[in-house]
């Protein structure tokens, strides 16, 4: 993929913007992992509980019960419309770097993978298939390193590839 202006060329505000749009964008992948993980504790059989309950636990300490059609639907529906956007727009982003090119065309695919498999798999766990708990969590670190590596480049690459940048300047 050959992409003619690349992401240090750009004019100084248009890498303003880039880069709080990158700091704005982590605040809120990183919030919505730390909802994951106040709800998760991160466990595999605590991802199997936060949706399907432990009505049947008496020991719980506290109650969950299965999500209703309607919540799941819900969540499934909107996780996925908000980060294929989300991962859209990173991609974007990463094809105006000058990283490594199969690099670059996994952290473009990968995540899109990742969140059909995570999001549609919590609606199989739910649905009853139980082991696909397994491919949530492996998923959703794929896509977490993902954002994770994307983000980094894009800003290394605005804040510190000084190659050509006084033609901007």
């Amino acid at each position: 993929m050959e992409v003619h202006g690349l992401i240090y060329q750009f004019p100084r505000e248009i890498k303003s913007v880039i880069f709080i749009f990158i700091i704005v964008l982590s605040v809120g992948f990183y919030g919505g992992l730390s909802f994951v993980n106040t709800t998760t504790s991160m466990k595999v059989t605590e991802i199997e509980t936060n949706y399907l309950g432990n009505e049947s636990d008496e020991e719980a300490e506290i109650m969950k019960f299965k999500k209703s059609e309607r919540e799941i639907l819900t969540i499934v529906h909107n996780h996925i419309l908000s980060m294929s956007v989300i991962f859209f727009l990173l991609s974007l982003l990463l094809a105006t770097t000058s990283i490594n090119k199969k690099l670059k065309y996994f952290l473009m695919i990968e995540p899109f993978i990742s969140v059909l498999l995570t999001f549609g798999g919590i609606y199989l766990l739910w649905s009853g298939i139980l082991w696909f708990k397994y491919v949530i969590i492996i998923s959703g670190i794929f896509m977490t390193f993902s954002f994770l590596i994307a983000t980094f480049s894009i800003v290394y690459q605005l804040l510190f590839n000084k190659k050509h940048q006084k033609i901007n300047q």
